[in-house]
């Protein structure tokens, strides 16, 4: 049985394996462990408008991690949540731990009276848009970003 709970500090290990699966899935491989620390320091941090992660473990073991962050929006009084980092590790995909960190996120953006949640991905990315068509809606937007 998987459970989804906040990242704790114990996790540090762990959460890294699987946050370094998620960069290398996107080409960012061989990031320099300051920016693991970092990324993990603000994590733990709990301050407002900083980023919150979620972990999926079963059986002791971490098996998918969620990052998500709340933010205003001039659209919506209430703020949105954005979705950020979404990763399960192989032995994990298609057993349902995905869909169970995007509903916990969704929980979570309930809970904090900002029910808009969004994301992104690349294109590529065939197995995620497989889920995410199932538990949430498409949008029209394309993404533009200064080139650096």
């Amino acid at each position: 049985m998987v459970v989804i709970r906040a990242l704790a500090a114990e996790d540090r290990v762990a959460w890294q394996d699987l946050y370094a699966g998620y960069h290398a899935f996107y080409d960012r491989p061989d990031l320099p462990q300051d920016f693991f620390d970092g990324a993990f320091s603000r994590l733990m941090a709990q301050e407002p408008g900083e980023f919150r992660g979620l972990v999926a473990e079963e059986d002791g073991t971490l098996s998918g991690l969620v990052h998500y962050v709340f933010h205003p929006h001039l659209w919506r009084p209430e703020g949105v949540c954005y979705l950020q980092d979404l990763f399960t590790a192989r032995e994990a995909r298609g057993k349902g731990v995905g869909r169970a960190l995007i509903e916990a996120v969704y929980d979570a953006a309930d809970a904090a009276g900002a029910p808009a949640v969004y994301w992104m991905t690349q294109e590529f990315n065939y197995a995620g848009r497989m889920l995410y068509d199932r538990v949430a809606e498409r949008t029209p937007f394309i993404k533009y970003s200064r080139a650096l």
